[in-house]
């Protein structure tokens, strides 16, 4: 996620040229639901669960993905919105507590938060995950790219590391979230490469988005996805925001910009539902 500040130019104006039809479905594949109440500090969304249904009911979103707090908080059972959680994970790993949550199906796949965690995908804390989401069939996602906090270190959220555990654990799902923002292009030719590597492309602006200028958003938002989409291929890429950080509606909006009418369903709906295994809802 990027936190940027552009002169601000035709504020209001940079949806004009975009179609207005909703896609028929969509799957929010990254979100986060450890409610607290108040404003979310950038977006000022308000964090309550009654506002994320709501953005979900009014935006067409059938089903989502909510990526819990490192140790495993803001879990969210809501079964009839289709709700599903990853185990937020931290270091040391409570191996039994994330192996209990899989089990009980509390929990349908492993959030790693690199750049946070001061430690690379390949380090031997975080082997055990892979073996138990290879085992229980689930998905790993990798926080990667720019951070919300000062303190994390960078070096460990570059996507590009990402390679070496696909590379060995074959039979694993990864996910790399935020296209690794602003290592873009890495992001791209890892998913490109490995047959196992997947892509949300969540939270590459964040705040308000109807305050930036229509170039920012393009430059920022818009071209970066049509590069990911055009150097991978459809089934690559998920439709995803990080709400509360940015508003569903204007992030659909300017997803939408960037990916080819006929492929909606694949990006906004159909590759999330194939990656999280979403097998309650429709294909």
């Amino acid at each position: 996620m990027v936190i940027l500040v552009f002169v601000l130019i035709l504020p209001a104006c940079w949806s004009d040229s975009v179609d207005t039809a909703f896609p028929v479905r969509i799957i929010d594949a990254h979100t986060h639901t450890y409610f607290d109440g108040n404003p979310q500090k950038t977006s000022g969304i308000p964090y309550t669960q009654a506002q994320y249904f709501k953005e979900l009911k009014e935006n067409h979103v059938v089903a989502a993905v909510s990526m819990n707090a490192r140790d495993g908080g803001g879990l969210l059972i809501a079964p009839e919105h289709h709700i599903i959680n990853c185990f937020g994970t931290a270091i040391p790993v409570d191996y039994k507590k994330v192996e209990e949550g899989i089990k009980n199906k509390n929990y349908q796949c492993i959030k790693i938060y690199l750049g946070y965690v001061h430690a690379f995908p390949i380090d031997d804390r975080y082997l055990p995950l892979y073996k138990m989401a290879e085992k229980y069939n689930v998905p790993v996602v990798f926080h990667t790219g720019d951070t919300y906090s000062t303190k994390a270190k960078l070096k460990f959220a570059d996507p590009l590391t990402i390679d070496e555990v696909a590379v060995e654990y074959p039979n694993v799902t990864f996910v790399i979230a935020h296209v690794g923002n602003p290592w873009i292009e890495s992001a791209a030719e890892v998913a490109y490469k490995n047959p196992n590597v997947y892509l949300d492309g969540s939270a590459l602006l964040i705040g308000q988005l109807s305050d930036y200028s229509k170039d920012g958003l393009q430059q920022y938002v818009v071209k970066p996805l049509k590069f990911v989409y055009g150097y991978t291929d459809s089934k690559k890429l998920m439709f995803g925001t990080d709400w509360p950080l940015v508003g569903m509606k204007d992030y659909i909006t300017a997803f939408k910009q960037a990916i080819p009418k006929e492929h909606w369903d694949e990006v906004f709906y159909q590759n999330a539902r194939r990656i999280f295994h979403l097998t309650d809802l429709p294909e």
